[in-house]
């Protein structure tokens, strides 16, 4: 069976505690500045919750770019939560992971790294290359791709764990000669442009466990995760004061961190703020302070990886993963290691059925260039959506997330009004008949195959309903049919 570990889980054994068009100032809260709903205290924070567009949103795009997409190598061994954690970090997948690995005395990236760079080559060092690449980089064409496969919003790494910020911060790191700590373009500034200019939403992921300039010391266990989250009051100043320019600068919809956040910190006044200058912003569960006891903080979403929900949860999830075995560009990495489009598209379907959204993540090569492998489910992702998205975009789940047509297709439901949608994850066996039991109160049932022509005849009785298509269904990986009952 296999063995699936989400972020929570990850956190738990560390110790922790458990459509949009928008404008750069579009949910802001004019009234925010003159003091706000929320005070700078848990306890009032707590009360805040997602706003609908983020429910209505079901599908927003990753984006891991930084130093470590210079290298871009990793070991595809495996989805997290697939590998034993014993031989995860000397093994580790996720090539934004390249510098711990690096640090692992005996480990594939180390010998790679020797290989080809030389021992004294340093981490570090790839930043005069990645600041020549990035020059190429156009935001517009990466904003575009993004829009085209359906994304409603986007998050993009500002600083990941190697301390490496993408955008110019006056908030100086101590650790890092000035020529190692930023991009030269101000990568942050202009994607956050491109995709509000397309009509997204912006949000920053930012790593405020992590940071391997403050603290260099590798993990090669899961244990020492949790010792190396840094508590200091050095750490917790240097964050806050990045979170807080981020704010300011770019006007997030999203703050995603990652992997803790200092006890120190003067968090809540942070997103007391945040939220009252933001009435459609949110923040996920990933800013705990990482200690057994430690009091929990407030989320407005958890975020399990490369997992999902097996049932419908009342809280609302979103998935994050790879379209690969990593978030960073792996050069290793192949069509093998890549998820599959139909697999893809009924993964969107399950999440969606459950409540939860999907986070999918684009690693791009160091100049921006999105690889053609990514491009390509992308793109088959955003063709699906362009013709199914009435039974994703603006639904909430129905009685049930999951179910079966009489000839064996599974099925997944959505809805939205009076609609029940039912996502048929295959191809009918039948061209022109099908049966489903909903199982619910209903006299007549009214059927359409969503972006299909034709009104399909239907019947509905003691709970099952009967269709005889108009004509066969189109080859596809799924099909979606809307059903109204009387």
């Amino acid at each position: 069976m296999r063995h699936t570990i989400t972020r929570r889980a990850f956190l738990a054994a560390t110790g922790a505690s458990a459509a949009a068009g928008c404008g750069s100032r579009e949910g802001r809260d004019a009234s925010a500045e003159g003091g706000g709903e929320y005070q700078p205290n848990w306890d009032s924070i707590q009360a805040h919750e997602a706003p609908e567009w983020f429910h209505d949103a079901k599908l927003g795009i990753f984006v891991h770019w930084g130093l470590y997409s210079v290298p871009a190598w990793a070991t595809p061994v495996g989805e997290l939560g697939t590998i034993d954690w014993t031989k995860w970090f000397r093994n580790n997948p996720y090539s934004e992971w390249y510098l711990n690995s690096l640090r692992i005395e005996g480990s594939p990236t180390q010998d790679h790294h020797r290989k080809t760079y030389g021992a004294d080559f340093g981490y570090m060092d790839f930043a005069p290359q990645f600041n020549e690449a990035v020059q190429r980089w156009d935001p517009a064409a990466m904003a575009s791709l993004f829009a085209d496969a359906g994304a409603r919003y986007v998050v993009l790494t500002t600083k990941h764990h190697d301390g490496f910020t993408l955008w110019p911060s006056e908030v100086e790191n101590p650790h890092l000669p000035p020529d190692r700590r930023a991009s030269s373009r101000d990568i942050v500034g202009e994607l956050t442009s491109a995709v509000k200019a397309a009509r997204m939403r912006m949000g920053f992921y930012y790593s405020g466990g992590l940071d391997w300039s403050f603290n260099p010391e590798p993990i090669d266990v899961l244990d020492e995760v949790w010792g190396t989250i840094i508590h200091t009051r050095e750490f917790a100043d240097y964050a806050d004061a990045h979170w807080r320019e981020l704010i300011a600068k770019y006007d997030p919809a999203i703050l995603w961190n990652d992997i803790g956040y200092p006890e120190q910190a003067d968090l809540a006044s942070i997103v007391a703020d945040f939220y009252n200058s933001r009435s459609d912003g949110l923040i996920n569960n990933r800013f705990e302070i990482g200690k057994e006891g430690a009091p929990a903080r407030h989320h407005d979403f958890t975020t399990p990886e490369y997992a999902q929900m097996d049932e419908i949860t009342e809280e609302k999830w979103e998935t994050c993963r790879g379209l690969g075995f990593s978030f960073g560009y792996n050069r290793v990495e192949t069509d093998e290691h890549t998820i599959g489009e139909a697999e893809l598209i009924h993964l969107l379907a399950d999440i969606t059925s459950k409540n939860g959204n999907l986070l999918l993540n684009a690693g791009p090569m160091a100049d921006g260039t999105i690889p053609e492998i990514q491009v390509r489910r992308l793109r088959a992702l955003g063709t699906w959506l362009e013709k199914n998205g009435e039974a994703v975009y603006g639904t909430r789940p129905w009685e049930r997330a999951a179910g079966e047509t009489a000839d064996g297709v599974p099925v997944r439901f959505t809805s939205k009004g009076d609609a029940i949608y039912a996502i048929l994850l295959g191809q009918p066996k039948s061209p022109l008949d099908l049966a489903l039991d909903l199982g619910v109160s209903g006299e007549s049932a009214m059927v359409a195959v969503v972006g299909e022509p034709g009104a399909p005849q239907a019947s509905y009785e003691e709970g099952t309903l009967k269709a005889r298509l108009a004509a066969p269904l189109p080859e596809g990986h799924a099909h979606a049919l809307r059903i109204e009952l009387d």
